[in-house]
């Protein structure tokens, strides 16, 4: 398993414009969508998502659930507040949810959640399911608004 990136430096803060797209990842909006909205190009969306990811010291192949969660936890979006109330889930689906939002590659996900590697697209697709969740970012959002997931900063957590 790649050892998570541990780092004692603080998180940069956001600038107002790098808010304002973290903002959107946050509301679960994906880069091409943050562009239409937001009237910039698609490659400078995709350039403010690498800047926020250096901001939060998040490694090179990091994906947006990663992205996502480190914004809620170093407190540079807002947490959602949730639409519904949050589903009973089981402490496999909790450790699988953790996993997802702490790590990248799909073998770390297995390892972080105990569960095969083989096993773990049918468990992600049912807890899926359960939230109503259409994709790991969103659950990632969802489970925050939910208070699934630690809101305090953390310095742990995203695997490449």
């Amino acid at each position: 398993m790649t050892p998570p990136v541990t780092t004692s430096a603080p998180i940069t803060p956001l600038t107002p414009t790098l808010q304002r797209v973290a903002q959107h990842l946050a509301g679960g909006l994906a880069p091409k969508e943050i562009a239409t909205q937001t009237g910039l190009s698609a490659v400078t969306v995709r350039q403010y998502i690498r800047d926020i990811r250096e901001s939060l010291h998040c490694p090179p192949r990091c994906k947006l659930p990663v992205i996502v969660h480190r914004l809620f936890t170093a407190l540079q979006v807002a947490p959602p507040t949730a639409d519904r109330p949050a589903p009973n889930l089981g402490s496999d689906q909790l450790l699988l949810l953790r996993a997802v939002a702490e790590h990248s590659d799909a073998r770390d996900i297995a390892v972080a959640a105990k569960i095969a590697p083989a096993d773990q697209r049918a468990a992600l697709d049912q807890l899926l399911a359960d939230t109503g969740a259409q994709d790991t970012a969103q659950l990632v959002i969802l489970a925050h608004g939910w208070n699934l997931l630690p809101a305090e900063p953390t310095r742990s957590g995203a695997s490449q």
